[in-house]
């Protein structure tokens, strides 16, 4: 008879064993020892787990997919990027004032078209946007004060209700991809109607986009409301 087991798979064998005490009657207090295995199999050297075998152990549990799904820069980080959590997927970026395509449902009474949008502050992971507006295009700094985003489907506290646009950005894993396709989702979106009565300008809000829409006219950050928040109380 020949011996095939080696063409099955890789041989795996043990190199080193944890063995977890609790203290008796108080679940808080744990204390971990190390195993080294010899070529017999046997539990040898036994010792305290070190800082360096957790950590080894820690990335031995990463999967694959775990390490594709971290947040990867792709060079050197735009500008305007000012904070990001590759883990967590996280990223709070500003965009200055320009020109924007919007779009508007029917009920509004609001033709869709370009105009002028505030500088805005975004916040964003793979699954939620919020968004918030600044009173200049210069980089925000930690003290600078945040306002309402002067949009319909855009809740008191920032974030986004994006039910007419279908998200698919959770396996995104570029920090710059993410950024771009959270704005082109958001400004491909119809804008409909305002969120819980929260009317996000000192004034009419579709009064505004209708003087605004298809013209030259700058956007009046006079009209923005502060939301009590600065930069600060929402970086990462």
């Amino acid at each position: 008879m020949k011996d095939i087991t080696s063409n099955f798979a890789t041989y795996y064998y043990p190199k080193s064993a944890l063995i977890f005490y609790k203290a008796d009657g108080d679940s808080s207090k744990s204390y971990v020892e190390h195993y080294d295995i010899n070529k017999e199999g046997n539990p040898i050297n036994a010792h305290p787990l070190t800082v360096r075998e957790a950590k080894r152990l820690a990335e031995s549990l990463h999967t694959d997919d775990e390490k594709d799904r971290l947040l990867k820069s792709d060079g050197i980080l735009d500008s305007t990027i000012l904070s990001f959590d590759a883990k967590l997927g996280k990223i709070i970026w500003f965009t200055k004032a320009q020109y924007r395509q919007l779009h508007f449902s029917k009920g509004l009474g609001i033709p869709s078209g370009n105009a002028h949008t505030p500088a805005l502050l975004w916040m964003a992971d793979r699954e939620s946007l919020s968004i918030f507006a600044l009173a200049s295009s210069r980089r925000p700094t930690p003290n600078t004060e945040l306002y309402h985003a002067p949009f319909f489907n855009v809740y008191q506290k920032g974030n986004v209700c994006m039910g007419s646009v279908d998200i698919e950005v959770s396996e995104t894993s570029s920090i710059k991809e993410l950024t771009k396709l959270w704005e082109a989702y958001f400004f491909n979106s119809y804008f409909s109607h305002l969120m819980s009565e929260h009317n996000p300008i000192n004034g009419n809000c579709v009064m505004l986009w209708e003087s605004l829409v298809n013209t030259n006219k700058l956007f009046p950050n006079e009209i923005l409301l502060k939301n009590s928040q600065k930069l600060k109380d929402i970086l990462l």
